[in-house]
C-alpha cells in the first residue's frame, strides 16, 4: 500500500523498491508472499491466504498449516483484521523454518504487539486510550479504525507525505464519534474527508479535547496517518507524548 510518494514520487516506484527485497534472494532462500501476490527473485515461496492451495490458510475461523489446523482465530491475542494477516504471515515464516509448532501456537496466543501500533495505554472512566502513531499513512490509519466498530475520537494529522486522505472519510463517517486534527496537514485533512472535524492543533489539545467529548464505551485512538516530523522527532516520540498526556 501506499507510503512514502513523497520520496519515490509514485507508487509504482515505492512498490518497485520494495520488491528488490524479493529480487535479491536466491534459492535457499524463503520469500513469504499472500495469494496472488507475484514477486521476483529465486525464494522458495511461502503462501498464506485464504485459497485452499495456500500452506497457510484462514478455514472455518481456524489458522491451517499445510493441511493441518493450528489455531482459532478467535484465540488470538491482537485485535483487527488485519493483524489476522499479519499473524498468518508471522506463525508461516517460523513453521517453514522449523520453530516448533506449540511455541508458534503459544505466541500467536499471548503476543500483545509492540509499543506505538495500537497499543493499549490505559482505561480512563470507561474510555480505551491507544497509541497507533506508527500509522504514518493513510492505509494503516485505516486498518485501525477497522479495528473498532463505533464510538473511535480519533486524533488526525501531521506531515502527510502527498497522500489522498479521502479513502478515510468512509470508516470515519462509519465508526467516529469524533475527528481531532492537529498538526501541519489539518486543513488539507479536513478538506479530503469532510464532516465537522475539530482543529486542535496538538496534540495536547487534542487528547483534552477528546477526553471531554468521550463517553464510557468509546475509544481515543492516536492514529495520525501522518509522518510526525512537524512537531516530534519521530513517531515514537510522539506516541510517548500521547502516552505521558493520557497519564
Amino acid at each position: 500500500t501506499a507510503d512514502h510518494l513523497d520520496r519515490h514520487g509514485t507508487f509504482e516506484s515505492y512498490r518497485e523498491a520494495k520488491l528488490q527485497a524479493f529480487a535479491r534472494q536466491r534459492p535457499e532462500h524463503l520469500a513469504v508472499l499472500p495469494d496472488g501476490f507475484s514477486a521476483p527473485g529465486q525464494a522458495r515461496r511461502v503462501r498464506f491466504g485464504g485459497q485452499p492451495t495456500a500452506d497457510m490458510r484462514l478455514h472455518d475461523g481456524r489458522l491451517v498449516w499445510q493441511g493441518e489446523p493450528l489455531i482459532a482465530a478467535q484465540d488470538l491475542r491482537l485485535r483487527g483484521p488485519h493483524n489476522l494477516q499479519n499473524a498468518m504471515a508471522a506463525a508461516a515464516v517460523a513453521l517453514a523454518r522449523g520453530i516448533d509448532r506449540d511455541a508458534v501456537v503459544e505466541a500467536l496466543r499471548t503476543f500483545a504487539g509492540v509499543a506505538h501500533r495500537l497499543e493499549e495505554v490505559a482505561t480512563r472512566d470507561g474510555v480505551l486510550y491507544v497509541n497507533d502513531s506508527k500509522a504514518t499513512n493513510v492505509d494503516s490509519t485505516l486498518v485501525a479504525l477497522r479495528s473498532f466498530p463505533s464510538g473511535v475520537r480519533l486524533i488526525l494529522g501531521g506531515r502527510g507525505k502527498g497522500q489522498d486522505f479521502r479513502p478515510l472519510a468512509p470508516e470515519i463517517e462509519r465508526r467516529c464519534a469524533s475527528v481531532h486534527l492537529i498538526g501541519e496537514d489539518a486543513d488539507r485533512i479536513a478538506a479530503a474527508i469532510g464532516g465537522e472535524p475539530h482543529h486542535d492543533g496538538d496534540l495536547e489539545h487534542a487528547v483534552a479535547h477528546a477526553r471531554e467529548l468521550a463517553e464510557p464505551g468509546d475509544v481515543v485512538l492516536l492514529s495520525p496517518a501522518c509522518a510526525s516530523f512537524d512537531q516530534f522527532a519521530d513517531f515514537e516520540a510522539r506516541g510517548e507524548a500521547f502516552r505521558r498526556i493520557v497519564g
